[in-house]
């Protein structure tokens, strides 16, 4: 039987055994499904995702176990609100748009600590292995008031994997598929007396794809590997009741190759580490003062006699109050990033700056009865471009225990990065930071069987910075040179729930309409669907875990010109897993069943990115807890 019939067959068996399971009588052993609420640090403290003002997701173990073999950009676009854009196969760079926003408008944090490059203002996401990561939350919206700049489109806050335990506990994975791909990964948790401790490791390496879809030369047509080596570990000791010490290390190294006309690679090595002293001072006061940096070093190689190299450090300290009151918490942050930049081309120093920012927080969440409230305030001093101050003012009234509503203005503002303001030929020194103002209204449902939300909103974004400009005396790349654009304005709408249809069944979906324009052009944004979704059907019962996955983006336009499009595409998925006994499990995914020819980047105006046909990947993984 054809490969593809045999995986559509096993992408459909959920929704071919759906409606006799839903009107089975039978329930007596079945698995537990339930959509509780959880307790998230959206707005720098613990609040709960029922009565929280502001958009949020959280993404769990769970679901982040069902996507083995894939890559956290794959991860991340079956969420609300959420699309990416790839140039190639695993391994190579990957945007993160937010409601239409750049993906340079994100704050992206690891365990508190940001590794947003400052030379790029991008994450290398690509390069954060999925079996690193316990738990994921993103804030969409604005949230300057809370993070400082950049912002404008959402926060993703990242948590390394880590288990409380009273003995040592391991776990690993090894894995092999499609792509000539094999992984490894091993770690462990373990407690002596006060002091909680534990570490990881993780290997990926494939051969991959080409990286270019049909390129004109024979020597871009041949796979681009990626390889990744990456490890994780912490400490946390207990030095009395209410006062503790904690300790985090982060680390991700890869190569990938790309295509050109000489055998290219590039390197990217990203590091987080930190430490957190949090002390209890009384029984209504919390101070936390964390230290920390995150760095992103990268290394190209384009031709013979072409290398880069690029070295960005940012220093962080925050010191953080919580003074709880009879009706909510009050907040006051102060916060201290230095950002420190080195690049050099061909051996000769490119850029050479410093730049720091010193951001003063306060802020408060309540609730009182039927009402929830958020409300914070920021000013950011920094070196480079003054003073900035942002705002957050959230309110939600609980109409029912299930109903809820909410409204939220808040401000946000972005800095150029260095790459724009001073790389030769390139930077703009002028360039001014971009500034937004969002509003945003949701309608809520939630109960242990049924989550659902309808979120409207509507950006105003200033001196947006688009690299499509005219060439200038200081910038000889005509149609790349970065610019402040002008107005953008984004609206949209986003729906999205999630049904436990009995204990086994579980339906999520979510679909989002946008209309990313530039004011003064009318043009959409690059790479920006206005419409695009997801739906997921998921059956667990016993030892078995196994889900379909449909994922759907209308076309977009690669060019701010929007001259050249990209047609929509729609993708079908599937996982499995299975309970070998208490410690050993067997998970599977088959991604783009149907095996759709679709881009999400294109090099040029006949050139596309590539992107993976039908793949497979099986796991098997063991954990003592």
């Amino acid at each position: 039987m054809n490969k593809k019939i045999i995986l559509g067959l096993i992408a459909l068996y959920p929704a071919m055994s759906l409606a006799q399971e839903v009107f089975s009588e039978n329930t007596s052993n079945l698995a537990s499904l339930s959509l509780d609420e959880v307790n998230v640090t959206a707005a720098r403290i613990p609040v709960s995702t029922k009565t929280a003002t502001g958009d949020i997701t959280v993404i769990t173990h769970d679901e982040i176990e069902r996507m083995k073999g894939s890559s956290l950009p794959d991860l991340l676009r079956l969420q609300p609100g959420l699309q990416i854009s790839t140039n190639g196969g695993m391994g190579t760079a990957s945007s993160v748009f937010i409601r239409g926003t750049n993906a340079e408008q994100l704050i992206v944090l690891i365990d508190g600590l940001r590794v947003n490059s400052a030379t790029l203002g991008t994450t290398a996401f690509e390069n954060l292995p999925l079996s690193l990561i316990e738990r994921i939350e993103i804030l969409r919206g604005p949230a300057s008031s809370l993070y400082g700049a950049d912002a404008i489109g959402g926060v993703i806050q990242i948590f390394t994997r880590r288990a409380k335990t009273d003995q040592t506990l391991f776990y690993g994975s090894v894995g092999a598929g499609s792509y000539d791909t094999y992984t490894g990964s091993a770690g462990f948790d373990s407690r002596y007396q006060a002091l909680q401790f534990g570490a990881q490791m993780s290997s990926y390496d494939t051969r991959g794809i080409s990286a270019k879809k049909r390129p004109p030369q024979a020597i871009d047509r041949d796979r681009d590997g990626y390889n990744n080596l990456s490890g994780t570990a912490y400490a946390d000791l207990e030095l009395a009741e209410g006062h503790s010490l904690g300790l985090r290390f982060m680390e991700s190294d890869g190569q990938n190759q790309f295509d050109n006309a000489y055998r290219n690679y590039s390197t990217t090595n990203q590091q987080t580490y930190g430490a957190t002293l949090k002390n209890r001072l009384t029984e209504h006061w919390t101070s936390t003062l964390k230290y920390g940096i995150g760095r992103e070093r990268s290394f190209s190689l384009n031709s013979a006699s072409s290398r880069s190299k690029f070295d960005s450090e940012q220093t962080q300290i925050t010191w953080q109050h919580d003074y709880t009151l009879p009706f909510g918490t009050l907040t006051f942050a102060y916060d201290r990033l230095e950002q420190d930049v080195l690049t050099f081309s061909n051996g000769n120093p490119s850029i050479d700056k410093t730049r720091n920012d010193d951001g003063f927080m306060l802020g408060f969440v309540g609730n009182h009865e039927a009402h929830s409230i958020q409300l914070s305030a920021r000013e950011d001093h920094n070196t480079q471009y003054g003073n900035y101050v942002t705002g957050d003012a959230g309110y939600g009234y609980a109409i029912s225990p299930e109903w809820q509503i909410t409204a939220q203005y808040a401000s946000a503002f972005r800095a150029p990065t260095f790459n724009q303001l001073y790389f030769p030929s390139f930077g703009d020194p002028a360039l001014k930071p971009e500034k937004s103002d969002n509003v945003e209204a949701s309608l809520r449902y939630q109960t242990s069987a049924i989550q659902a939300k309808l979120t409207i909103f509507e950006n105003h974004i200033r001196d947006l910075i688009q690299n499509a400009g005219p060439a200038t005396s200081g910038c000889s790349f005509a149609g790349f040179c970065p610019t402040n654009a002008g107005k953008v304005e984004i609206k949209g709408i986003t729906a999205e729930s999630s049904i436990v249809l009995n204990p086994q069944w579980q339906l999520t979906g979510n679909l989002t309409i946008q209309s990313p324009r530039n004011d003064d052009t009318d043009n959409l944004l690059v790479r920006r669907s206005q419409r695009y979704g997801n739906l997921q059907l998921q059956y667990k019962s016993g030892d078995w875990d196994v889900g379909t996955e449909v994922t759907a983006a209308s076309q977009r336009y690669n060019d701010a010109d929007n001259n050249l499009k990209l047609g929509g595409y729609a993708l079908i998925n599937a996982s499995l897993g299975y309970k070998l006994n208490n410690h050993w499990k067997v998970l599977a995914r088959a991604n783009n069943i149907l095996d759709k020819n679709y881009v999400l980047a294109a090099a040029s105006s006949t050139v596309d990115y590539n992107t993976m046909g039908t793949n497979i990947f099986v796991s098997l993984n063991y954990d003592m807890k």
